[in-house]
């Protein structure tokens, strides 16, 4: 099932290649959710109904099957998945694509308050400071936004990064107490429960063009199929902090080809918070040990 074009590099190489390419395709979302005429919860049902199929396919090649029987943190873990999927569809819809995508790369701070009230880990005064650098680069989002659907768009994005911090979170509870659960799990039971929550939008009025109906295909088995397959396995080979940085490849691309593709630019004032709370990010992986640097894995 391995491409040769990944053999045939060395291990760390490949695994580096396989996480840059999934980054790439996750920071493909937002052009096409601008793109498509379709509401939110249209396109949320669609691309994460093909995901899970996708997923299912590729898991039954590789004689692997998902687990019916979930436990109670999957079950969780898999509705705050579902919650940062639909928040960040509908965050790209209502504010910019740069702006609902460096919101939710803001996961890894949540985490900073998270994991001591959950895991009982210390707070260290980087912690602290990188924090308090993030909160001032989110609040240059808002800056320029603070009305009718850029605010709510904004809102939706921060959501998406709690549930994403939240995610992260359980998987590595879930981790400590059965390390031989599949984080894949979550994945596919989050993607069947934003397809079960957004049945009553799966057909709009409008119907689905053939070009529609295509990118709604590419989404859910590239976007997000193949791209978190390939996260993982590319995870196997390299450091967290390695995969963490390498993933904030998507934050870069996505506003870019949504710039490309519809000419939408951020605000001067929400690409200086974009670069603040990146940079920060990047400076604290690489500062941190493995056990405080493990990326949030599913990204929207």
């Amino acid at each position: 099932m391995e491409p040769a074009f990944f053999r045939a590099w060395a291990p760390r190489s490949q695994g580096l290649a396989k996480i840059a390419l999934a980054a790439t395709l996750w920071s493909s979302s937002g052009l096409f959710i601008k793109l498509l005429p379709q509401g939110a919860a249209t396109l949320a049902f669609w691309r994460s109904l093909v995901a899970a199929l996708t997923i299912t396919g590729i898991r039954a090649l590789q004689g692997r099957r998902p687990r019916f029987h979930a436990t109670r943190l999957e079950l969780l873990g898999a509705l705050c998945y579902s919650a940062v999927l639909i928040c960040f569809v509908a965050a790209t819809k209502l504010t910019t694509a740069a702006n609902a995508i460096f919101l939710q790369f803001t996961a890894p701070i949540y985490l900073l308050v998270l994991e001591p009230l959950v895991l009982g880990t210390r707070l260290q005064r980087q912690d602290l400071w990188a924090l308090l650098a993030c909160l001032g680069g989110m609040a240059l989002f808002f800056r320029e936004g603070l009305g009718g659907g850029a605010l709510l768009g904004n809102l939706l994005g921060i959501a998406s990064g709690i549930s994403l911090a939240l995610v992260s979170l359980l998987i590595k509870v879930q981790r400590s107490r059965d390390a031989s659960r599949d984080p894949a799990q979550i994945v596919w039971l989050g993607n069947g429960l934003v397809a079960l929550l957004c049945i009553p939008w799966a057909f709009p009025s409008m119907g689905f063009a053939p070009a529609h109906t295509a990118a709604l295909a590419y989404l859910g088995i590239f976007q997000i199929g193949i791209a978190y397959l390939l996260f993982t396995s590319g995870l196997r080979l390299v450091s967290a902090t390695a995969a963490m940085i390498t993933s904030i490849l998507e934050a870069v691309l996505n506003p870019i080809w949504v710039f490309l593709g519809t000419g939408e630019r951020p605000s001067g004032s929400a690409l200086a918070g974009a670069v603040v709370v990146v940079a920060v990010l990047a400076w604290y992986t690489l500062a941190h040990t493995e056990t405080r640097t493990a990326p949030p894995e599913p990204v929207a």
